[in-house]
């Protein structure tokens, strides 16, 4: 097989596990994100996720976490749901409806390297889902498979950013995609919208005023002059992407993994405020709010009271 044609059997491959779409680059030195991260770090504005501050060569540079890798495999799976919770609820952002991603899409990659390696043959990499030093947002774009929009997701033409982005990174040269063009144009609903100015200038980010770092990511309590702030998120925060104009593209995935307990869709103010331990772990069993644990979310929800 050519290099053409292990890029077209990945591709198909990719396809045929699910995922929504697949863009690759060459493995290298992310040049142009190098001050962004820098500055960013420098600024505080990872907050309390001090693991942000680690690994800043790897996170840079996918040569230094597989050996002689040579491309990265930009992968991307759709999670909208067919249906959205109750009116009358706290929110949970969309990622969160059904079971915890990284196993989801673990599996798929652990199953795309495999058939990789029995067609094309001995092939090394590491699969990644946002758990590892790998800038998820910076290879997707580079790969051409949309571009970093004012609210700092990956945007997509007729596809909106309501998706997963993972990654194989593997030590077989393949045909590399362009990167695509901005579309966001002058639209600033992102910024206009977020209620805790969390996006500070078009493209950035202040991770540690975001509403998802709040009810996710913090352990202690949350600021008191955040109160009133929230618009109801009780775990992460969508605002940002709901506003999107892209995403009244958006289309409901097709994985059933993905899709919530029917408990959750019902669930009422009042639910979220009386509920239990064992109600949370039938609820939320495999589901991403474990990530707070049940005092967490219960910390977030007596917030929002």
């Amino acid at each position: 097989m050519s290099k053409t044609e292990h890029t077209q059997f990945i591709k198909s491959e990719a396809k045929r596990l699910g995922f929504l779409a697949c863009g690759i680059s060459k493995a290298g030195f992310l040049e142009q994100e190098a001050p962004r991260l820098e500055d960013w770090l420098n600024k505080n504005r990872q907050g309390q996720m001090s693991y942000m501050e680690n690994n800043f060569d790897k996170r840079l540079d996918p040569t230094l976490l597989v050996d002689d890798a040579k491309s990265v495999v930009s992968l991307l799976l759709n999670y909208y749901p067919e249906q959205l919770q109750n009116p009358d609820s706290y929110k949970i952002s969309k990622y969160a409806y059904g079971q915890d991603y990284h196993s989801v899409i673990k599996d798929k990659l652990k199953e795309l390297l495999f058939s990789i390696q029995s067609t094309i043959g001995e092939v090394s990499g590491r699969a990644f889902v946002d758990s590892a030093p790998v800038l998820d947002k910076a290879w997707a774009a580079k790969g051409g498979l949309g571009w970093i929009g004012k609210n700092s997701n990956l945007l997509t033409q007729k596809v909106g950013s309501f998706y997963f982005i993972a990654e194989l990174i593997i030590d077989l040269a393949l045909d590399y995609d362009h990167a695509t063009t901005d579309h966001c144009g002058s639209c600033t609903a992102c910024l206009d919208a977020c209620p805790t100015e969390a996006i500070v200038a078009p493209y950035v980010v202040d991770g540690s005023k975001c509403i998802s770092y709040f009810t996710i990511e913090l352990k202690e309590n949350i600021p008191a002059e955040m109160k009133g702030k929230f618009d109801e998120w009780a775990f992460g925060c969508d605002i940002c992407q709901d506003v999107c104009p892209w995403n009244k593209f958006s289309k409901p995935h097709n994985e059933p993994l993905f899709n919530p307990n029917p408990d959750l869709l019902s669930m009422s103010k009042k639910d979220w405020e009386e509920i239990t331990e064992e109600i949370f772990k039938a609820v939320f069993k495999d589901s991403p709010l474990k990530r707070t644990k049940f005092q967490g979310l219960k910390r977030n929800v007596d917030f929002l009271k």
